[in-house]
């Protein structure tokens, strides 16, 4: 397959395990995500992959405790249905993942069941945490290597500090100036929000296309402004983002 093709296929939980590179899997919300990744993460398991070389990450802490709640939910389920099958139930008819793992010698199957077993005994050790905890972490065992300061935090959600200071810069161009502000609020938030989702890229167009007084000459230095403020209100409190 060329780097220009894609591969859209529906996705098949009880299918080949995704092999080493790249998949992408796109649901919509309430369509099963959760599942799916507790699903898979019980099948590497009792596939052979220790839990501790599983990385599962999502955005918000609330979703954190809820992904660890299920994927420890999931392997209980497992370890504990093929107990029951070891001992002459059938396997359920609903649990699909649980008809897989049943699938095999009884002792392929007993063996799935010992790692399913060992996981959950280690469960503290699996790595199901925020993008941003996974990052600090990374960076902790980076030691003097990071760079970055022990007692730095990584910030998971930057809204209120950009807002802040979007209002600051606002209220210092436009307070007290005779005409009427020529870039409203929401289009100030906008443009800097654009300005530090992406801080290395390059703020376009350049001076010599956009000059100051023009609309896109205020965005590109309320941008490099927004950047710059940004980067000296985190060191200063300390954070990362």
């Amino acid at each position: 397959m060329s780097s220009t093709e894609q591969a859209v296929v529906g996705f098949d939980v009880c299918g080949p395990l995704p092999e080493p590179g790249v998949t992408v899997l796109e649901a919509s919300a309430g369509t099963g995500k959760t599942f799916t990744i507790a699903a898979l993460a019980a099948r590497y398991v009792a596939d052979g992959v220790p839990l501790h070389q599983l990385l599962v990450v999502t955005f918000t802490r609330l979703a954190t405790g809820e992904l660890r709640d299920r994927v420890r939910e999931r392997l209980v389920s497992a370890e504990q249905g093929l107990l029951r099958i070891a001992a002459g139930e059938p396997a359920p008819g609903d649990d699909e993942i649980l008809r897989l793992l049943a699938t095999g010698t009884p002792g392929e199957v007993d063996e799935r069941r010992k790692r399913l077993t060992a996981a959950l005994a280690d469960y503290d050790a699996a790595t199901i945490t925020t993008t941003h905890g996974f990052c600090q972490d990374v960076l902790g065992g980076l030691g003097f290597a990071g760079d970055v300061e022990r007692d730095l935090l990584v910030l998971e959600d930057q809204r209120d500090l950009l807002g802040e200071v979007v209002d600051d810069l606002y209220v210092r161009k436009f307070h007290g100036a005779d005409a009427p502000p020529t870039l409203n609020r929401a289009d100030a938030l906008r443009v800097a929000d654009a300005a530090v989702s992406n801080p290395v890229a390059p703020i376009e167009p350049s001076p010599a296309w956009a000059p100051g007084t023009t609309p896109a000459g205020m965005h590109r230095r309320l941008a490099i402004r927004v950047r710059e403020e940004m980067e000296r209100r985190k060191r200063l409190a300390g954070v990362l983002t």
